[in-house]
Formats: structure tokens, sequence, C-alpha cells
């Protein structure tokens, strides 16, 4: 009697939460059938055209945020060649240091212009950099300083960029000539050239 005891109770511990083939059946749906159906459901989901897409759905804003014109000036902006070329008249009049000042530097130094950088006309700020001599403060101008950009190299040239550094330091309290373009190499060549034609003819 005790043997039989025994031997149902190791029995019942040896044998699992299954105890038919029903059983059998549920727990392998539940298994394997059940996320293969949920897998397959998620990926008919995601291929289909009726859930929400992340792309751009009219003229106005997408759903990141960003408008069209955003992103096609971006896209332009990364598309754009390395190097331009720019042909400009190199016999056009320069510009006037006012002229320059108006559509350069009158954010930062006109009124209010901002924080730390020398107003027009503000003689007391302008004392110290004028003090630096011209020569300094083109280079300041051209190459930057602090929190000021190089100014060269943009759409005026050095000279006129040069002209507007003298109509400030002037409105200031200076006394700084207007600069102008410096003469041409070739007629300087030229010039050597025409000195040299009587030499040689004296010597012949």
């Amino acid at each position: 009697m005790s043997d039989e005891v025994h031997y149902q109770a190791t029995e019942e511990a040896h044998t699992g939460p299954i105890k038919n083939p029903r059983q059998l059946l549920i727990a392998v749906f539940f298994s394997f059938l059940a996320p293969i159906l949920i897998i397959a459901g998620l990926v008919s989901y995601v291929v289909s055209g009726t859930r929400p897409s992340g792309e751009a759905q009219g003229e106005g804003l997408a759903l990141t945020g960003v408008s069209k014109d955003v992103r096609d000036r971006d896209v332009a902006e990364r598309l754009k060649k390395v190097g331009s070329i720019e042909i400009r008249d190199a016999n056009r009049a320069l510009a006037t240091g006012e002229a320059v000042f108006k559509a350069q530097c009158v954010t930062c130094h006109g009124s209010p212009g901002i924080p730390g950088a020398p107003h027009f006309s503000d003689a007391a700020a302008w004392g110290p950099r004028i003090g630096q001599g011209y020569a300094t403060l083109l280079d300041h101008a051209l190459k930057g300083k602090n929190a000021m950009p190089p100014q060269g190299g943009g759409d005026f040239e050095d000279v006129e960029i040069g002209r507007a550094v003298v109509y400030m330091a002037n409105a200031g309290g200076a006394n700084f000539p207007v600069p102008d373009k410096a003469a041409a190499a070739p007629a300087e060549g030229a010039a050597t050239a025409d000195a040299a034609k009587p030499a040689e003819g004296a010597a012949k």
C-alpha cells in the first residue's frame, strides 16, 4: 500500500500541467501560433497605406514641425557647389563709407547696436580705438576681432570696408583720410617700359 502511494506521488511530481491532447493543442497555439499571428498582423499594418505617415501630407507643416520650404532650402544648401565665381565690374565706382556703413555695419555699430561695439558718433568708445591707428582698425574689420566677424571678402572690396572704418572713426573724433584704390600694377609696368624706350633709342 505504501509502495502504491509512493508511486502515485512520484508520478504526479513528474507530470506537467498538460494532461490531455486538448490542453496540448491550446499550449501549442498560445506558444507558437499566437506570436506568429501577432507578428504577421504588425507587418501587415506597417506596410499598409492606412497607417499614420511621418512624411509631410500637405502644403502646411509636416509632422516633424518643419515646413516644405525650409526642407527645400536646407537641401539646396547641402547641394550647392563648394566654390563659386562672382564677376564684378572692376571699373565701378567705389562705394562711400556711409553707404557701406548703412549696408553692413549699422546693425552692430549703429543705434542702438550691440553691447561692446563702438557705436556711431560715440567719441568715448572710439577714442582708444582711434589711438591704435587706421591700419589696426582696418585689420580688425577685415579679419574680425572678438565678437565681430570678418568683413573682408563679402559684398564690398577691402578698400570700401576701409572707407566705412574711416567714416565711423572720423564721426568718433578721428581725422583719417578717405582711402582710394591704389594705382594698378600694369600701369606702373607700362610707365617703366615707356621710360626704358628712350634710353634704348639713345643707346643706338
